[in-house]
């Protein structure tokens, strides 16, 4: 009855229609008011004609109406909105600042909720508006635009129908452009289009064109930016920033065979980790891996179990053949960065796997980048990690044991000496385990050869 009466309160064109309309806002924040409202006859006829309305307040105020209803959840109140797609889209050109920010939030909402909102509006224009919306000089727009555009490129039909229009529209050159200024201004619509970048590239495996738009350098000098410039305590906000922009470089490393990143991009990671380490430690996953897509092979994919994987191919990239650059390797070691990656040895089930994998790409280098790992306490911080409940982590510890007895022998003796055939041997009743515990074993039974200079490196590190 209640809303019955709001409803024939907005129709009757009285001076107090605009107070109705007021009424009926507040009365939309229920979800169950949502759903009786557009139940009733005429009810959104009404709101799409004084959406339309030569008068600016009513218009207004039926546009908050609107963007109400499309915080609904049910995808049937949004279907209902369906007749009104066509007049949010028109209005996202108007003078109205207000009304155009209204009109973007509203047409994100619904795009979350409805394939069938979705599907009218591709062909209704949506990816050009946006297109002519991401040049507006007003943050709030921006924002808007980024929000929308992030709901769409989340749908499941984002990568055949969706993300191939915005690729080819003016909207990634913006986009770029937007989030690689975003220290100096609009943090919140670079946050936006950071993400938007992010579901672009590991959604869609062909990203020649933002690596056309020189992506990768304009990221990196990002980061760069960043870490010369991190303040001791990061300005809140910050983190939303550097997590999607982390990913969207991780990810076009995976896909690109370029000359290799700058190595001055370790410092500055190193720099992101000891900012954000109290605070966000989420972001030390997100370091950890664009650092693994730095140097080399991307062998964390083949440890992790099926839940692992399917969390590292959505968030991250369906790409898993990362720019092998020995010179990042070389870096990560001329530049006494290991101490410090050692430290994230025990940060989370996650990270463990994480730095094994980075510390597996510079021993698979060979037999000088092994001896360079045995200076720390290596087999010392190895040896507790066998005894972690968690396969993941135990397979990438026995994995990286096996390239250094590979490269130098000797550090299969003083693995022995420390204890180390008893943990391995813990693992042989194991499945997922035992054949790599057991090669290791073989490994550690074998008698070394003459003196090596591992052999030396060992002797200097104990």
């Amino acid at each position: 009855g209640q809303v019955l009466e709001l409803l024939r309160g907005v129709q009757r064109g009285s001076e107090d229609r605009r107070r109705w309309l007021g009424r009926l806002r507040w009365a939309l924040q229920n979800e169950d008011t949502q759903q009786k409202f557009v139940r009733l006859d005429g009810s959104i006829r009404t709101l799409t004609g004084l959406f339309t309305s030569s008068l600016a307040e009513l218009q207004l105020e039926a546009a908050r109406c609107l963007h109400e209803l499309s915080h609904s959840s049910v995808p049937a109140v949004a279907e209902a909105c369906l007749p009104v797609t066509s007049y949010l889209l028109t209005y996202l050109s108007g003078h109205s600042l207000e009304l155009t920010e209204l009109c973007l939030y509203t047409l994100g909402n619904l795009v979350v909720e409805s394939e069938a909102v979705r599907k009218q509006l591709l062909p209704q224009g949506i990816i050009p508006v946006l297109a002519s919306c991401i040049q507006s000089p007003h943050e709030a727009v921006l924002e808007g635009v980024g929000y929308v555009l992030s709901q769409l490129l989340q749908a499941k039909e984002a990568p055949t129908e969706i993300i191939p229009l915005v690729l080819d529209s003016a909207l990634p050159q913006h986009m770029l452009q937007l989030v690689c200024s975003g220290l100096k201004a609009a943090m919140g619509a670079a946050v936006e289009f950071a993400w938007c970048l992010h579901y672009i590239i590991c959604r869609h495996k062909d990203n020649e064109l933002l690596l056309a738009l020189g992506a990768v350098p304009a990221l990196t000098s990002l980061l760069l930016d960043l870490a010369a410039q991190i303040p001791p305590e990061a300005p809140e906000g910050l983190e939303l920033l550097v997590c999607p922009v982390l990913r969207c470089l991780s990810n076009l490393l995976a896909q690109t065979d370029s000359q290799g990143p700058d190595t001055r991009l370790l410092i500055a990671l190193f720099l992101i980790l000891q900012c954000f380490l109290q605070q966000h430690p989420f972001l030390i996953h997100e370091c950890l891996w664009l650092l693994n897509n730095l140097t080399g092979q991307c062998q964390v994919l083949a440890q992790l179990g099926t839940a692992g994987v399917a969390l590292v191919l959505f968030t991250r990239s369906f790409c898993a053949h990362p720019a092998d650059d020995p010179s990042c390797c070389s870096a990560l070691l001329s530049l006494d960065l290991l101490p410090a990656l050692l430290q994230l040895l025990t940060c989370s089930q996650m990270g463990t796997v994480l730095v094994l994998t980075v510390l597996c790409n510079v021993a698979q280098k060979g037999q000088f980048q092994c001896q360079q790992l045995l200076q720390q306490p290596l087999l010392a911080q190895l040896l507790p990690l066998l005894t972690l409940p968690d396969p993941e982590a135990v397979g990438q510890c026995l994995e990286l044991l096996h390239l250094l007895f590979l490269h130098c022998p000797e550090a299969a003796a003083e693995f022995t000496r420390q204890g180390g055939r008893q943990a391995l041997e813990q693992h042989q009743g194991t499945p997922e385990l035992q054949e790599r515990a057991q090669a290791l074993l073989d490994m550690v039974r074998q008698p070394p050869g003459a003196p090596s200079a591992c052999q030396a490196t060992l002797a200097a590190s104990s």
